[in-house]
């Protein structure tokens, strides 16, 4: 295995509506027709010599938008193993059924995550009211992924969609996760825009952050970040393309036309596959 694309997005649920912030997403990065079928997926990441790492949002309190379910999610895995992982798709406004929900996505359909956008579901991951599912994620021994940063969905579409991205900073919102529960492996999800600057502190401050660089041409990531990946964070960057909206061979492409001085065969294949090798312990290079 030469990779783990730690971030990727999966087609719709069969037989749920349209997801209208997944269509402003489709819109923001130009990417119009839909998603390729799992089937073509798998085969892609096959002939990539990849695992991918799938992901989906439940922000039904915030949206009303029916969230494809994670028996959907864990289906895809279980049809493909050799390509697939996934984490689970949380409501955090849920209270004890979201507490419940991840539980059982762990245990009974071997999902190995939690992923949140506190922008699109609206909190601050600092908010103590979603600290029992941190909790849980600690007791289940497995990692959290925040979207960070600026946020494609709503882009351009009147009041950004309702949504606010004062909840995605990294400082105080996940910095404060990570002090608090300092054995949580936590992702923070894309270059942060435009907190890069706290995203590289609180990184190089906690041993529990990691940054996957998803949804960003590289030649479009700010340079410290570029900088960072090959020096002081080299052991925490992870590669994700945001698929659909990035494929893999079109931001691994764009990668290898940087000039990064410095860089080493060894250093990149942190970035490509052993970081996130430290994610998730139960992989090996020879999956």
């Amino acid at each position: 295995m030469k990779a783990i694309d730690m971030h990727v997005h999966i087609p719709r649920q069969p037989g749920l509506p349209d997801s209208h912030m997944e269509s402003t997403l489709r819109k923001y990065f130009s990417v119009e027709d839909n998603y390729a079928t799992i089937e073509s997926m798998a085969s892609m990441y096959r002939k990539l010599d990849m695992m991918a790492l799938l992901l989906s949002i439940d922000s039904e309190t915030t949206t009303g938008e029916i969230p494809d379910s994670n028996d959907y999610i864990s289906s895809i895995v279980q049809e493909y193993p050799d390509v697939f992982i996934a984490f689970a798709a949380i409501d955090p406004w849920k209270g004890n059924n979201a507490i419940e929900e991840l539980e059982r996505s762990v245990l009974e359909l071997g999902l190995k995550g939690l992923k949140l956008h506190p922008v699109q579901q609206a909190f601050f991951p600092n908010d103590e009211r979603i600290y029992p599912l941190y909790e849980k994620c600690s007791a289940l021994s497995v990692p959290v992924l925040f979207h960070t940063g600026m946020a494609a969905s709503g882009t351009g579409t009147p009041g950004g969609g309702g949504l606010k991205l004062k909840y995605s900073a990294p400082i105080p919102g996940m910095d404060d996760v990570a002090a608090d529960f300092p054995d949580l492996k936590i992702i923070l999800a894309h270059p942060g825009w435009p907190w890069i600057d706290e995203q590289i502190a609180v990184a190089l401050h906690k041993p529990n952050i990691f940054i996957d660089l998803s949804g960003w041409m590289p030649r479009y990531i700010p340079k410290n970040l570029i900088e960072e990946s090959v020096t002081r964070l080299n052991g925490k960057i992870l590669f994700g393309s945001d698929y659909p909206f990035i494929t893999p061979e079109r931001w691994i492409n764009d990668w290898d036309r940087l000039d990064i001085p410095n860089i080493s065969k060894d250093l990149e294949k942190n970035i490509f596959l052993n970081n996130a090798l430290k994610i998730f312990e139960d992989l090996s290079e020879d999956v």
